[in-house]
């Protein structure tokens, strides 16, 4: 499956989560990392869904970039 990651710049470190999975995020301090991090995150929040016998949601986000004039 492949999931939209929301990627963010903090003052001190990045911070990731995923729409479709609410509660998986993760911070890392390099945007390599808080990558690497949410894509373990997303494997161990899958997993919990699978053992609670709960359904896994499949992915439907999508994410666009929008050119606007500023003001």
């Amino acid at each position: 499956m492949r999931y939209m990651v929301v990627i963010e710049r903090g003052e001190s470190s990045w911070g990731a989560h995923v729409p479709d999975l609410p509660g998986c995020v993760a911070v890392g301090e390099t945007r390599d990392e808080v990558v690497d991090l949410i894509r373990e995150a997303i494997a161990l929040h899958i997993d919990g869904l699978k053992q609670e016998g709960l359904p896994v949601p499949k992915p439907i986000s999508e994410g666009e970039f929008v050119d606007v004039e500023a003001a």
